[in-house]
């Protein structure tokens, strides 16, 4: 069944949180538990408007995305058309890899590959890759197509962070590296692939991977993203962009329904076999991420599993219980604040941890 905001009033109140902290346009959020199922959504659908965001709207998942690649991945795995820990270059010989690096290590980050939207180092220093950052992208580059190949050799012009599977660093590269394998090993796009294998299965018939197209189906909300000029600040609307700079490390479009149903059937052992569903959860010592989710331990000796994403504009968050019984999935949509990057991200992580909380209260806390 579907409740109201009134029957939930504690989730109508998280997700005000979100909007009254000057982060968030508008916030669209479901939860599937014991309960039934609960849809909401807080703020404007559009800045200067005073209608709310549409519960059923579609947006751009971002990073939630790698979860779908790694599931492809692994499905390729089972038939025994990929080794998990077999080397990449075997598959993808054109393009000079490191022989150590494996598909594992793609999945979860521990290649050591430069990533290609540009690296943050330890001491605070950045090095940039594609254009992706303020005027340089809005101006230039926000309706720019990038071949996914194209993508991968520029990082892979760039020095490693790292030996191969000796350290962890998030990178895009990864993903892009997986969608290549995906499709030297079945011959196909990797769209076709995510329709064949996990789209059409679900029947998430509002979920897609749009490649180059820059539009997005309605009913949506509008994204922004705030960028300095000079000595002024702008805010332009992002909803419609070319994802190809980001490929399969982040380009889908969605709904919270469609990834509801998604993680729900991943976690509950409808997509891969129980074998491999236990690979993709064994997390990495040094951040908790597995291959494509994130494992988190509570405070109660439970588990949740997530895969959160942002855009310029755009934030997703993807949670689950183990068995996929109970889930929470939202969409976010920036506005206009004034908080530089790190009062965003600090205070993006609080408000996104009551609403966590309010959501699995009985798994953090006991």
């Amino acid at each position: 069944m579907t409740t109201t905001e009134q029957a939930r009033p504690e989730l109508q109140k998280a997700i005000q949180e979100f909007v009254d902290s000057g982060l968030a346009a508008g916030i669209q959020l479901r939860v599937n538990d014991e309960q039934g199922e609960w849809v909401g959504s807080a703020g404007v659908r559009e800045l200067g408007q005073t209608a709310k965001p549409p519960t059923n709207g579609l947006f751009r998942i971002g990073s939630a995305a790698k979860t779908f690649t790694a599931t492809l991945v692994l499905q390729l795995v089972a038939e025994g058309k990929i080794g998990l820990d077999a080397p990449v270059a075997d598959h993808l010989p054109e393009l000079g890899l490191d022989g150590r690096i494996t598909v594992r290590m793609l999945l979860q980050h521990t290649s050591g590959v430069f990533n290609f939207t540009g690296e943050y180092y330890p001491d605070g220093t950045f090095a940039p890759g594609i254009p992706g950052l303020g005027k340089e992208w809005v101006v230039d580059n926000q309706f720019h197509t990038y071949q996914p190949e194209e993508l991968v050799r520029l990082a892979l012009s760039k020095p490693a962070r790292f030996e191969p599977g000796t350290g962890w660093s998030y990178a895009n590269t990864n993903y892009v590296l997986a969608r290549l394998l995906v499709e030297k090993v079945t011959g196909h796009a990797y769209a076709e692939e995510m329709q064949d294998r996990i789209l059409r299965p679900l029947s998430l018939s509002d979920t897609m991977v749009p490649d180059a197209s820059p539009e997005i189906p309605e009913p949506h909300a509008h994204g922004y993203y705030r960028y300095q000029d000079a000595d002024q600040w702008k805010t332009v609307d992002t909803t419609s962009f070319n994802p190809s700079w980001i490929s399969a490390a982040g380009d889908m479009i969605s709904t919270t329904e469609d990834l509801h149903t998604f993680f729900s059937a991943l976690n509950s052992g409808r997509l891969l076999p129980a074998p491999l569903l236990a690979e993709m959860r064994k997390p990495d010592p040094t951040i908790g991420y597995g291959l494509g989710v994130f494992v988190e331990n509570t405070e109660s000796g439970g588990t949740l599993l997530h895969h959160n994403g942002n855009f310029w504009g755009w934030a997703t968050l993807m949670y689950s219980t183990p068995d996929g019984s109970k889930t929470l999935i939202a969409s976010v949509t920036t506005g206009e604040a004034e908080l530089d990057l790190v009062a965003m991200s600090e205070t993006f992580e609080k408000v996104k941890q009551q609403l966590v909380k309010a959501v699995f209260h009985d798994e953090q806390t006991g």
